[in-house]
Parts: structure tokens; C-alpha cells; sequence
């Protein structure tokens, strides 16, 4: 099933970090799960290289006109006969094989494959890790309510702790700051505008976290660290919204992209990718910078087929099975 899609998915993940922190938190539990990992077995293992091979064969079919993804594809194709040679020098017979690999794929690989080489280790491990997708839901009421009673010592604390990137940011360059986020009159929809030639910037959503965090942290500066939040917000309430997402963070160490999302640089694209990822859409192919085209359910059995394949077995076609498959193309 082919689908595209555009801006309208990029906030959802600014405005749901406690979801966002629990589906990342996730994945990285379970990939330090199979790190640990000190011997694997010889199906665990043999399922590791077809899985290599079949997502080697598909990245050979995977194309895209837009010349930044196009790159990336042909760096992952590159770095697939990399990892081959690393497997054909004997580090999956090590102790701890999947922990050695990932630091090579480190050192060696570029984020595309890193990130593939990801999913495939988690693969072979789906009794490690199925239990996770009960933690990605979230309870976002929780986190909703502003402790007003936190002392502002303790809110400069996180900030420094936990917002220590921010500090990179020059938001004094026109460049810095040169987008807004707003919602379109006519379709309801998320749109991004030009802040110095475009009219509109009164309207702008509050999705520019990095700069909200600094214009807090200058509000702060003079502020007794004996003081409570309550009272600050009382003098200060147009901080309110970042105040709640700075009291999150402790406890939720991936609810943040750590980037400058009004920057003239900004690719929203990268965004309704991680968004996408984890709805498990593939062959991403960006059609500009603000959307993509993406492949859903590649490979998947239709119903007469069901009782014939694997259920865990077609998330990447079975060698030379590639022009056999059907497709489904929606536009």
C-alpha cells in the first residue's frame, strides 16, 4: 500500500512528548536487550544473516528522485557490502556479537544504516522484546498538570541538565528563527511560513521549543532560586507551556528533538519520517522538503495467504521474491 503524506503529522510529535519519550524509550530498551545478548544461538544468528541479505536485496529496489534521500540510499546500499565484510571477518562469533556490530556500525556506517542495522537486530529477538509495546502507550494527563510548588533552583537545574543543547542555538541570527508554525484557514491543516516576507506570525503555534526553553532561561536569570514556580508563572505566564515540558523531562529523556525546528534549514520531512517509522511505513520518498511518499504493508500476505507465511516473516521479501509480490499503489 502506497500513501503520501505531509506537515500535518509534524506536531504530533511536539505535542505528545510523553508519547513520543515512551515509543523511543522503547526501542532503545529493546535494542539494549539484544546488546546483551552474549551468545546467540544458531537459529537466533542464522535469522540475523537472511534478514541482512533480504534487506540488502530490497535496498537495491528502493529509489527516490529527492537528492538528499537519494544519496542516503546509495550510501546504504554501500555500507550493506561494508557490513558483509565485517560479518565475513568472523565479529558474530564473538561474545556479545550484536554489541560489537552496532559499535562498528558506530564508527563505520551512515545513520541510514545504522538505523537499519537496528531493526534488524531486533529481528531474531521477539520474545526479548514483544513485551515492550505495552510501554508505548501514554497517560498524558499525568504530565499535564505544572508543579508550581518546585522551587525555580530546581527548574534551572533541569534546564541546564536536560536542556544543555539549546545553548548551540543562536537565536539572535535572522536564520535562526526565520520559519513559524501555523494552521492553514482553509484545510485546518499545520503549515510552515516565511516569518520575515509572509504575513501570518501572529499566528503562530507554539512548536519552536528550543527557542521557548532560551527565551525561559532568560526570564530566569534574575530570578531568587528560593522563588517557586507558582509565583514565576504568576509574573511570566506566557512560559507556562514550556514550564510543563521542562518538569516532564527527568522522567522522560526522549520527549525532546533536540533541534531548532524554526530554522531556515528545517526539513520537516525528517520529522513525518520518525513519526512514520514507527507506524512501520518503509521506502520513504520525499516528494519535497514537507512531504513523503511511503510504502505500508510491503510484502504483506493478502488473506488467501495467510496460512502459507510466516506471520513475523514479511516485513522484508524472501530472496529473489521481489517481482513477484503485488503492489498496491494509492496516491
Amino acid at each position: 500500500l502506497g500513501n503520501s503524506t505531509g506537515l500535518g503529522m509534524a506536531p504530533f510529535l511536539l505535542n505528545h512528548p510523553m508519547l513520543l519519550n515512551n515509543w523511543v524509550q522503547a526501542r532503545e530498551t529493546a535494542l539494549q536487550r539484544v546488546r546483551a545478548v552474549r551468545r546467540p544461538t544458531p537459529a537466533e544468528q542464522g535469522m540475523f544473516v537472511d534478514f541482512v541479505r533480504r534487506a540488502q536485496a530490497d535496498a537495491r529496489s528502493w529509489h527516490s528522485d529527492h537528492p538528499l534521500q537519494g544519496q542516503r540510499i546509495l550510501e546504504l546500499q554501500q555500507d550493506f557490502k561494508a557490513l558483509q565484510l565485517c560479518m565475513g571477518e568472523g565479529i558474530l562469533q564473538r561474545e556479545y556479537p550484536w554489541d560489537a556490530l552496532y559499535r562498528w556500525a558506530e564508527n563505520r556506517l551512515s545513520l541510514e544504516a545504522q538505523e537499519q542495522l537496528v531493526s534488524l537486530l531486533l529481528e531474531p529477538y521477539g520474545h526479548l522484546i514483544d513485551d515492550l509495546g505495552q510501554t508505548m502507550q501514554a497517560d498524558e494527563q499525568l504530565g499535564f498538570a505544572v508543579d508550581g510548588s518546585m522551587g525555580v533552583g530546581a527548574l534551572k537545574q533541569i534546564l541546564a541538565t536536560d536542556y544543555a543543547w539549546v545553548a548551540a542555538i543562536d537565536f539572535s541570527t535572522e536564520q535562526s528563527h526565520s520559519l513559524f508554525w501555523y494552521v492553514s484557514e482553509e484545510k485546518l491543516e499545520p503549515r510552515i511560513g516565511q516569518r520575515f516576507s509572509e504575513p501570518g506570525e501572529a499566528l503562530e503555534q507554539p512548536l519552536a521549543v528550543a527557542r521557548d526553553i532560551s527565551r525561559l532561561q532568560q526570564a530566569l536569570n534574575g530570578c531568587d532560586d528560593g522563588q517557586t514556580v507558582a509565583t514565576f508563572l504568576l509574573e511570566h505566564p506566557e512560559h507556562r507551556h514550556v514550564v510543563r515540558r521542562v518538569q516532564l523531562a527527568p522522567g522522560c529523556p526522549y520527549a525532546d528533538i533536540q533541534d531548532n525546528l524554526i530554522d531556515r534549514a528545517l526539513l520537516p520531512i525528517d520529522l513525518l519520517r520518525c513519526k512514520l517509522s514507527f507506524f512501520g511505513a518503509t521506502r520513504f520518498d520525499p516528494r519535497s522538503d514537507r512531504w513523503v511518499r511511503i510504502n505500508m504493508y510491503q510484502n504483506a500476505p493478502f488473506p488467501h495467504e495467510l496460512s502459507q507465511v510466516l506471520a513475523d516473516d514479511w516485513s522484508y521479501p524472501g530472496l529473489g521474491s521481489q517481482e513477484q509480490r503485488h503492489a498496491c499503489i494509492v496516491e
